[in-house]
């Protein structure tokens, strides 16, 4: 995921990070079906999608903990 996606993700609301987050499973899923049939010769793909999962999480997560902290004060 390039530095300018992770911007626009930022800028999203909760709920189209979730909705982009679930798309990108529905897509791993499909990738890894398609490497272990065969038909995908990119075997990078499901690791590229894993880490794309992983930062979508990890902004999640900074969100939460920054809405906390927002609460506290």
């Amino acid at each position: 995921m390039k530095k300018k996606d992770k911007e626009v993700i930022r800028t999203k609301d909760i709920g189209e990070v979730k909705k982009t987050l679930a798309e990108r499973k529905a897509e791993l899923k499909k990738v890894i079906a398609e490497v272990y049939g065969g038909k995908e010769k990119n075997l990078k793909k499901a690791k590229n999608l894993r880490r794309e999962i992983a930062q979508i999480l990890t902004i999640l997560r900074e969100r939460e903990i920054l809405d906390v902290e927002a609460k506290k004060e």
